[in-house]
């Protein structure tokens, strides 16, 4: 068989392939019955343990599930099984900000190492064609491309989190300042936590949200702080939030607290940027000598 029929079969292969996975995506675009009944059914008692009714994602890691579900929930709890970690998954999914279980993170990283691995085994065919003994090395790669795809998206994770606590802290001392300023004009906490999650949109803000949620279904305002504290995973932040709570339960000035709090982030942030010009004074000299 010549190379013109083998490239005839390979891509009424994939062409097929890909007519099958556009009529699945066309299914899973359509309102679904949730989407349709949730709205009338949220504030209804469940029975027994009827699950709650969720609205699908959007996401392509969604439609890919929606796809290739068994395979992909299947290859996630291999992911599982052989890197372990779920703790530690779930606290930085909570520290970056993401709405995932653990589970979906997972179904993530497969995807993304099947990514790597589709470009290397397409370059290693390529390869293969050209040099027909590579084929060995050619599977190594594509093993290492999958392996590597599924670590990458751990770290990007990791890297999500620094971003996120990185906006956090240079959102923390307007924050802090304006809830002193709310707080020293007769404010109570929670009227302050509304004005000013009312004013901004940073992350910090989103945090913050949450707790007022949290006391206005009847959480005590020091217990929603103490929580905050507990599953932040920025030191300043956590002394910020316990601070609150303290000043709450004791009656301390909170205007006094929030001041304080807000000179000592500023004072962080000028320690830092300080070492950091001193790791990298080489560097700054750079555009002086050019």
């Amino acid at each position: 068989m010549n190379l013109g029929l083998w490239g005839a079969g390979i891509g009424l292969c994939v062409g097929v392939g890909l007519l099958v996975v556009l009529a699945r995506v066309r299914v899973i675009g359509r309102p679904q019955l949730s989407t349709r009944v949730l709205p009338y059914v949220r504030d209804l008692p469940q029975v027994g343990r009827t699950p709650t009714l969720r609205v699908a994602s959007a996401s392509p890691t969604s439609a890919a599930a929606g796809v290739f579900g068994p395979v992909l929930r299947g290859a996630a709890d291999a992911v599982e099984r052989v890197l372990g970690g779920a703790t530690s998954v779930r606290r930085r999914l909570e520290r970056a900000g993401i709405d995932k279980t653990v589970h979906d993170f997972r179904v993530e990283q497969v995807v993304w190492g099947l990514v790597a691995f589709s470009v290397s085994a397409l370059l290693g065919v390529l390869a293969t064609l050209r040099d027909p003994g590579s084929a060995v090395g050619t599977l190594i790669l594509c093993l290492a491309a999958l392996a590597s795809g599924v670590i990458a998206r751990d770290n990007w994770l990791s890297q999500q989190v620094k971003t996120r606590e990185r906006r956090i802290l240079a959102e923390f001392p307007t924050i802090a300042e304006l809830l002193a300023l709310s707080v020293a004009a007769g404010e109570g906490p929670v009227a302050a936590l509304d004005r000013v999650c009312r004013r901004s949109g940073g992350e910090l803000s989103r945090e913050l949200g949450r707790v007022l949620a949290a006391v206005r279904t009847g959480e005590p305002v020091g217990a929603a702080f103490d929580r905050m504290a507990a599953q932040s995973g920025l030191p300043l932040v956590a002394r910020f939030a316990e601070g609150i709570a303290v000043a709450v339960e004791r009656g301390t000035p909170l205007a006094d607290v929030l001041h304080a709090q807000a000179a000592d982030v500023r004072e962080a942030g000028r320690r830092e940027l300080i070492e950091s010009a001193a790791r990298k004074e080489v560097l700054m000299m750079v555009p002086v000598v050019n």
